[in-house]
């Protein structure tokens, strides 16, 4: 029961934020791409098939991040007791885990067509460089969003078989959610990555914040707009948008306090429930 209870631990599955937040920009992409004038059977399997997906690869994922981070993570208030960190699991034992879960993963990818295989594929040296990224960039968390919205033109690639214009403006506006979100994340350990010498957005914008977060939340609410008017959606949509505006200008940037780790973390856990607002605005603009 200890080794069950260090495998969660490991894996953050008691922490649905971040697998949670691997699975919006797939089931984005899914909802955009799918006729809801056929039958609801597929569309229903391949939101499980990313849902499972997504929480197999972020476990993977994590586990990576533990076993590069490992010395760093020492040195770190928040992440010292982590298992690997604190050697209650070996990096050998940590590595076999990845492994199984990286299998699993492709037990489910094989259900898709080929370019969606292809694809998910040729993103994965991704998913394996961005730990090391925050050694030699103050951009680590854009290579965290190159990567973690992958799954938008995958979702859109499951039905569709090719990429046009409309998964790859998701996907690019996608990329600024997760620079603006990761970097309020960034914020709980900036003292301490100053002082062990990592980079981050977050300790290159630390002067003034709030006006990147502007900007990379104004890029991400753009392009849903482009992606609305690319799919010819009624202005419901863009009334529906109003939301996730007011959710971003008037309650995450308004809000966030960059010396406080507890407003840190409730502004970033925040952007789950922007996800899922995003996820009916996209899912009521097909079928209105």
């Amino acid at each position: 029961m200890n080794q069950l209870n260090l495998f969660i631990e490991v894996t953050r599955l008691k922490k649905p934020i971040g697998y949670m937040l691997l699975f919006w920009p797939c089931a984005w992409g899914l909802t955009l791409a799918y006729d809801f004038s056929k039958n609801l059977n597929i569309y229903f399997v391949y939101m499980f098939f990313f849902f499972i997906g997504s929480v197999l690869m972020r476990s993977a994922g994590c586990i990576m991040n533990d076993i590069v981070d490992k010395e760093y993570d020492k040195k770190v208030f928040r992440t010292k007791n982590r298992p690997i960190a604190s050697e209650k699991i070996s990096v050998k034992i940590g590595l076999s885990y990845t492994l199984v879960l990286c299998l699993m993963a492709l037990l489910i990818l094989i259900n898709f067509n080929n370019l969606t295989i292809v694809l998910a594929i040729c993103s994965m040296p991704l998913a394996f460089t961005y730990p090391f990224m925050k050694r030699f960039t103050y951009w680590p968390q854009l290579f965290l969003g190159i990567t973690f919205n992958f799954g938008a033109i995958l979702g859109w690639t499951s039905i569709n078989d090719q990429i046009n214009l409309i998964p790859i403006v998701l996907y690019f506006g996608a990329i600024f959610w997760t620079l603006g979100y990761d970097t309020i994340y960034g914020y709980q350990d900036i003292n301490d990555d100053e002082i062990i010498g990592l980079k981050s957005t977050s300790i290159k914008f630390k002067e003034y914040p709030k006006k990147f977060l502007l900007m990379v939340y104004s890029l991400f609410i753009f392009s849903f707009i482009a992606v609305g008017l690319l799919m010819d959606f009624n202005i419901i949509y863009f009334c529906l948008l109003l939301i996730p505006f007011y959710n971003l200008f008037f309650y995450q940037i308004l809000n966030f306090k960059k010396n406080d780790p507890t407003n840190c973390l409730k502004i970033f856990k925040n952007s789950n429930t922007l996800g899922l607002i995003l996820y009916f605005n996209i899912l009521l603009g097909k079928l209105l």
